[in-house]
C-alpha cells in the first residue's frame, strides 16, 4: 500500500520538475503562471517537527477533499480556481502530455490563485487543548486573553478565542497576543482577520456538531488579493492536519479526547522508544493503514460522502 503511495509521488512530481516550486511538511507548491498556483497534497505525514520516512495512502486525497469541501459551503472569498482534473491539465500542459501523471494528481491537487499571504496562522479555539491548555495551566490565559479559573483540559471556553501564532520556517509557530499582530500588521487588517476566522470557525463548528463531531480548535491561512486587497481564505481548510476534531458521543473534559488528526500516530512514535532527536522510526504497517483509516473517517463523516479512493 504504501510501495504505491510512493510511486504516485514519484510520477507527478518527475512530470512538474520544469516549474519553480518549493516544499513544505506535506504540500509541494508550483508556480504555473504568473497569477496561479498549483498546489499538491502529498501522502506525506509529520510529527514533532519531523517529516516521517511513512506515506499515509491517500491523505493528499483526503486533505484536498475536505479542503473542497469547506470551500464550497463556507460562503467565503477562497483562493481555489479548480480541482478538476480536466481544468488542472488545461492549465498545465505538460500534464496534458503525461496521462500517467494527471491521474496520479486525480484528487489530490489545486489550481488557485496567488495571493500575498498573510504571516500569522489565524487560530480559533472553542475548547482548551493543546498549547493553549499548556498556557492556561501557568497563567489561566491563552496568548494573553484571561479565561476564568477552574477549567479543565478539553473544556468548552464560553465564546471562541482568536489565539495568533507566528509562522516558524523550522520547529514550532509561536503563540503571540491579537495586540502583537495588531502591531505587525496594523488595527483594521488584524480586526478584520480576526473576524473572519471567529465567523469561519462557528460555521464549522456548527456543520460539525451535525455530523456528531467537536471542531475544538483549528487555524487558517488568508492572503490578500493584490488586485484589490480583498481578505482571502487559503492553503487547506479544517483538515485532520489543521484541526482538532472530537466524537462528540465520546467527549468527556478533563483529559485528552480521541481525535481524528496525527494524534495516533504522535502516540505510537511516543510508545516506540524513539528520542526525538535522531531520524524517526519507518511506522509499522498496522498502524499505516490504521492511520489511513482514521483519515478517511474525518472525511466520510464531515462530508457525508463515501471517501471515492480505494487503498
Amino acid at each position: 500500500m504504501e510501495s504505491r503511495a510512493r510511486n504516485v509521488l514519484e510520477i507527478w512530481s518527475k512530470a512538474l520538475s520544469a516549474y519553480p516550486h518549493t516544499s513544505g511538511k506535506v504540500r509541494e507548491i508550483y508556480q504555473v503562471s504568473q497569477t496561479s498556483l498549483l498546489l499538491v497534497a502529498t501522502d506525506r505525514i509529520s510529527a514533532y517537527d519531523w517529516i516521517l520516512p511513512s506515506l499515509i495512502p491517500d491523505k493528499g486525497r483526503v486533505l484536498t477533499g475536505l479542503s473542497d469541501f469547506w470551500f464550497d459551503r463556507l460562503g467565503v472569498p477562497h483562493h481555489r480556481i479548480s480541482s478538476d482534473i480536466a481544468v488542472i491539465a488545461s492549465a498545465v500542459p505538460q500534464l496534458a502530455l503525461e496521462p500517467a501523471a494527471r491521474d496520479s494528481l486525480n484528487g489530490r491537487a489545486m489550481l488557485v490563485r496567488r495571493l500575498q499571504i498573510v504571516p500569522f496562522e489565524c487560530v480559533v479555539r472553542g475548547y482548551l487543548s493543546g498549547s493553549g491548555w499548556r498556557e492556561y495551566k501557568q497563567n489561566s490565559s491563552v496568548c494573553g486573553i484571561q479565561l476564568p479559573a477552574g477549567l479543565l483540559e478539553s473544556s468548552r471556553l464560553a465564546e471562541p478565542i482568536f489565539t495568533p501564532a507566528t509562522k516558524a520556517t523550522s520547529g514550532h509557530d509561536e503563540n503571540v497576543s491579537f495586540d502583537r499582530m495588531a502591531s505587525d500588521l496594523g488595527s483594521d487588517l488584524s480586526e478584520k482577520l480576526r473576524s473572519a476566522s471567529i465567523m469561519v470557525y462557528t460555521r464549522a463548528a456548527e456543520w460539525a456538531l451535525q455530523q456528531g463531531l467537536i471542531l475544538a480548535d483549528t487555524k487558517f491561512e488568508w492572503g490578500l488579493d493584490p488586485a484589490n486587497g480583498e481578505i482571502v481564505l487559503a492553503d487547506e481548510v479544517l483538515t485532520p492536519d489543521s484541526s482538532r476534531f472530537w466524537d462528540a458521543e465520546l467527549y468527556q473534559p478533563g483529559g485528552a479526547q480521541p481525535s481524528f488528526d496525527k494524534q495516533f500516530v504522535r502516540d505510537w512514535l511516543d510508545q516506540s522508544g524513539w528520542d526525538h532527536a535522531s531520524r524517526p522510526p519507518t511506522l509499522p504497517p498496522e498502524i499505516v493503514a490504521r492511520t489511513r483509516a482514521k483519515y478517511v473517517d474525518a472525511f466520510e463523516r464531515v462530508t457525508r460522502k463515501a471517501f471515492a479512493w480505494q487503498a
